[in-house]
């Protein structure tokens, strides 16, 4: 088992620091896995494994939720949400501090993706929130935080590759990820809370105050959006649609919801097709190699010897978890987080099994810290975002980013000891 452990780690290292594409990567080391240490023929594992990854009926919703964040992307959509939550926000210590993080949590519920989430707010909130005289450190710290509930709060990208890549239910994992996600906006608007009663010299003055009637003129921009939610959450929740059905309405809906707000034309059309197209091709590749590698993993006999030496050790759930978070948020310093997921479920699922680890509980803990490494140097991808936006250096915006890293780190030791945060709402759904 070491001889085969060492061997795979160095190819990895090998195909990864070369520059490899992912999915090659993941082909090229269920390759080695196979024709160096088994005698299954490889080519027509490969063959089956890439097929049988590329026609699961629960993959179809892949497409969908990301063309629906791509038709959300190039909407309205962020400066409907500024307009409609600003009124209230601005009694709360933090003041419209708290627009990046509910408005993100929102957007969050539409989209699926963390990029998008923190591009689509940020292009609204940085130029309207700095010119207002908000600490720029502060915008851009709640901006990176916030942003990464685009990975958990339903309809989330990352844990429909996580459902397809274990074969658990797909609208469980959406289900599971809405008190949670609920959790950290909590935790995040906290925080600021805190942080305006500390430098309340760092928070501008609030503008004037605006009457009942107004605030609620102003929030009848929210209705579309909310009834995007409603249309695409409630359906699963009630058991009206399955994942990939929902996925389809809000695709319509999105659509509709863009043509009405005059955002939809010929062009905007063709690139949100297209933007959709390229991501889902490349999610799908990794998919189908991941699901090779996960076969090749299987014949080596590695996760069984794996979880066996590890039930040797000793090791109680709780310092399995931990060893388990240190593992992914450095690999999470490297790799992207959809390869994080694939990379690491094949080989690391049947001692999490073995200990008795719920699986949709677990995939919920790894989708948090997954978003932890979204803002972690030098491969956090909101960082990237941000550096793009706002010209500033990576580091000083993953400083900016820490505390809410910090705060995601508070969420995971929290759903640890309430799992009923996790648990509570797919228990409660049964067989919907």
């Amino acid at each position: 088992m070491l001889l085969l452990t060492t061997t795979l780690f160095v190819t990895l290292l090998v195909l990864l620091g070369s520059g490899v594409w992912v999915a090659f990567s993941l082909l090229g080391l269920g390759w080695v896995a196979l024709s160096q240490f088994t005698t299954i023929p490889t080519g027509d594992v490969m063959a089956s494994d890439i097929w049988g990854a590329s026609y699961s009926w629960e993959l179809t919703a892949l497409p969908m939720f990301i063309w629906m964040g791509e038709i959300l992307f190039r909407s309205r959509l962020a400066d409907d949400m500024f307009t409609g939550l600003s009124p209230w926000m601005q009694r709360i210590p933090g003041r419209l501090l708290h627009t990046n993080v509910v408005g993100c949590g929102l957007f969050a519920a539409v989209s699926g993706s963390s990029a998008a989430t923190c591009a689509t707010m940020g292009k609204m909130t940085i130029p309207e929130l700095t010119r207002r005289g908000y600490d720029e450190q502060l915008v851009i710290g709640t901006l990176a935080g916030s942003a990464t509930l685009g990975l958990l709060i339903p309809p989330s990208i990352i844990l429909i590759v996580y459902g397809v890549a274990t074969d658990q239910s797909i609208a469980r994992l959406f289900i599971a990820g809405i008190f949670p996600g609920l959790m950290l906006i909590s935790l995040f608007a906290g925080y600021l809370m805190l942080w305006a009663w500390r430098y309340p010299d760092k928070v501008p003055a609030a503008d004037a105050r605006v009457g009942w009637g107004e605030r609620l003129r102003r929030s009848r921009r929210l209705i579309p959006m909310l009834g995007l939610i409603i249309g695409v959450i409630g359906s699963i929740y009630a058991g009206l649609a399955s994942p990939t059905e929902a996925a389809a309405v809000g695709v319509v809906l999105s659509l509709l919801l863009a043509r009405v707000q005059g955002s939809m034309d010929r062009i905007v059309f063709r690139d949100a097709l297209l933007g959709a197209v390229r991501t889902s091709c490349m999610i799908a590749f990794i998919l189908a190699g991941a699901s090779f590698l996960t076969a090749a993993m299987g014949f080596t006999g590695l996760p069984s010897d794996l979880a066996a030496w590890i039930g040797t050790l000793g090791l109680s759930p709780v310092m399995l978890l931990a060893a388990l978070t240190v593992l992914f948020i450095l690999l999470g310093c490297f790799l992207d987080g959809i390869s994080v997921v694939v990379l690491t479920t094949s080989i690391l699922l049947p001692m999490v099994e073995a200990a008795g680890i719920d699986l949709i509980w677990f995939g919920i803990y790894l989708v948090i810290v997954v978003e932890m490494s979204q803002i972690t140097p030098p491969i956090g991808f909101n960082l990237f975002v941000l550096q793009g936006m706002t010209g500033r250096n990576i580091l000083s915006i993953a400083w900016a980013a820490m505390p809410f890293f910090f705060l995601m780190m508070l969420g995971v030791v929290l759903i640890g000891l309430f799992p009923e945060i996790v648990t509570y709402l797919p228990t409660a759904m049964g067989n919907r």
